[in-house]
């Protein structure tokens, strides 16, 4: 009994192995003899070089409006205003001749849109310290007193907008948007 299905077993495994080995044997693998060459992809007729017109064209740097030097080690922050460029200045050296408390107007460039203010004191920006720090010293604030000078700019924004951008010392900064943003109401 022991002949007859050893005689029955191997067969049986080597049928089993050829048909798992074999599965490739019965499909085509000329099919990439038969592909044939499809012609390249075409360029429509106006698509094959990028326009040239003048509305692509970068400009210069500096050819468009006179932006004020910038103060060395300064932050800047902006809002927008409606209204035109005229009327948002007008507005902004309104606010700081009425408001002594935000800054001093210095200087004023008409053609620029812009002021030279000087601001007392400003928002003290918290330094993070560490847990010893904050342990063992305790809550040493200073007021700040000292007068920075800060660059208001107002400068066209989209049609009917007009953006005010603030440069300086960052308390000032903070201290002269929150009392510009007040007056204006934006």
């Amino acid at each position: 009994m022991k002949k007859s299905s050893l005689l029955v077993t191997l067969p049986a495994l080597a049928l089993a192995g050829l048909l798992l080995s074999g599965c490739g044997m019965f499909r085509s693998t000329k099919s990439w003899e038969t592909a044939k060459q499809e012609s390249p992809l075409e360029i429509p007729p106006g698509m094959d070089t990028p326009p040239a017109t003048a509305a692509l064209v970068i400009p210069p740097p500096g050819s468009g409006q006179i932006q004020p030097a910038p103060i060395p080690g300064a932050i800047s922050d902006a809002f927008v205003v409606s209204g035109s460029v005229d009327g948002a200045y007008q507005k902004v050296g309104q606010l700081l001749a009425a408001t002594g408390s935000a800054g001093q107007v210095t200087s004023h460039d008409d053609s620029a849109h812009s002021y030279t203010v000087n601001v007392v004191g400003g928002e003290a920006v918290a330094k993070k310290r560490g847990f010893f720090s904050r342990m063992f010293h305790h809550d040493k604030s200073t007021a700040d007193t000292a007068t920075h000078v800060v660059q208001v700019t107002v400068n066209p924004s989209g049609n009917s907008a007009s953006e005010v951008r603030v440069q300086g010392d960052e308390g000032a900064v903070a201290k002269l948007i929150d009392a510009l943003k007040k007056g204006i109401g934006s």
